[in-house]
């Protein structure tokens, strides 16, 4: 009788744990965002699915709309269009390797609608060249404490 209550309780926790799990699951694979180069991202085009395109700025593409800008992607082999709503982060330019984020806008043609630009920069970090006035540099003395 008492291994069939401790079986039974066992069973219990299990199946609890499995359904934790599915359901943590189901609940994070909404917020995932799938990342495609720009020849994928073409090949299987949807217009549903949220998801950040890969590529590099097309050099002198870059046009100033009202909401935003407008610009050509490439992964070298394919080149889209990008219609990026509010403001491109700083170092945007003719030819950084960019995310953008968004889903493909309705037609066949339509250009990718972008509500996130992230730039994609090396790992490698080199600090910034810095004149120094060797004036500036002469000892003063600490102000007193107290």
């Amino acid at each position: 009788m008492r291994s069939r209550r401790r079986t039974w309780i066992a069973v219990g926790l299990c199946a609890t744990a499995v359904m934790v799990i599915v359901g943590l699951a189901v609940a994070l694979s909404g917020n995932v965002v799938y990342y495609r180069t720009v020849s994928e991202a073409v090949a299987e085009r949807d217009t549903t699915a949220r998801f950040r395109l890969a590529g590099a700025v097309v050099p002198g593409t870059i046009r100033e709309t009202g909401t935003g800008v407008r610009f050509d992607v490439t992964d070298g082999n394919r080149t889209v269009t990008v219609a990026h709503r509010g403001d491109p982060p700083q170092l945007f330019e003719d030819g950084a390797p960019v995310l953008c984020e968004g889903r493909w806008g309705r037609g066949r043609d339509a250009a990718f609608a972008s509500d996130r630009i992230m730039i994609k920069h090396g790992e490698e970090y080199t600090p910034p060249d810095v004149e120094v006035d060797e004036t500036s540099m002469a000892a003063t003395p600490a102000p007193p404490v107290g």
